[in-house]
């Protein structure tokens, strides 16, 4: 019986899956399934006391996030995906490196709404990307305090209003420490708690 620790084997050095060979993605997706399978928490989208928290991912198949690391000069660090469940808020954050004292930030505010017991719909508020100097970066959690506060960043911050930018997530594992979702555009996303 597959458990955590062979899937956390499986997908470490793998850089959040941008090392994952061809022969790698399969073998770790058939991990993913199993894991899957056996998820503790019938209820996910019910179980806010095991969603709340910062959570730092591990694995991805999402081109969106690996594909970051396809900039010149930049290298993708440490994503974070941070969820308020009281004011159902998720916050996406990519932090950027480089060139020194270039290292940059990429995050993407947004709300959600359990629409089934594994479910969520999510819609993109707004986005922010910048130096993590001129930002004042200094963890996830002190920059969501930030920006709930209200404040100004000198950086590219702009509201999203499109209708397009919507989505949905399928939390298809969760425990006190490990989260598996499943995206709308077929990404697998294994996130640790923080």
């Amino acid at each position: 019986m597959i458990g955590k620790s062979e899937l956390l084997e499986a997908i470490a050095g793998k850089n959040r899956g941008l090392l994952a060979t061809a022969a790698d993605k399969p073998a770790i997706l058939s991990l993913i399934a199993q894991l899957e399978d056996r998820n503790p928490t019938p209820r996910p989208t019910e179980a806010a006391d095991l969603l709340e928290g910062d959570w730092r991912l591990l694995y991805t198949t999402s081109r969106g996030i690996l594909g970051i690391d396809q900039l010149p000069l930049f290298q993708l660090g440490q994503v974070y995906q941070c969820i308020r469940t009281k004011e159902s808020k998720v916050y996406n954050i990519a932090e950027i490196y480089g060139l020194p004292y270039l290292e940059g930030l990429v995050s993407v505010a947004a709300e959600y709404e359990a629409v089934s017991e594994r479910r969520v719909k999510v819609t993109f508020k707004r986005s922010l990307s910048g130096l993590q100097r001129l930002i004042d970066y200094q963890s996830p959690s002190n920059f969501i305090e930030q920006i709930e506060s209200g404040k100004k960043f000198t950086a590219l911050d702009f509201t999203i209003e499109s209708r397009e930018q919507r989505g949905w997530l399928d939390i298809t594992y969760l425990d006190e420490d490990l989260r598996i979702g499943r995206g709308n555009e077929g990404s697998v996303f294994v996130l640790t708690k923080v």
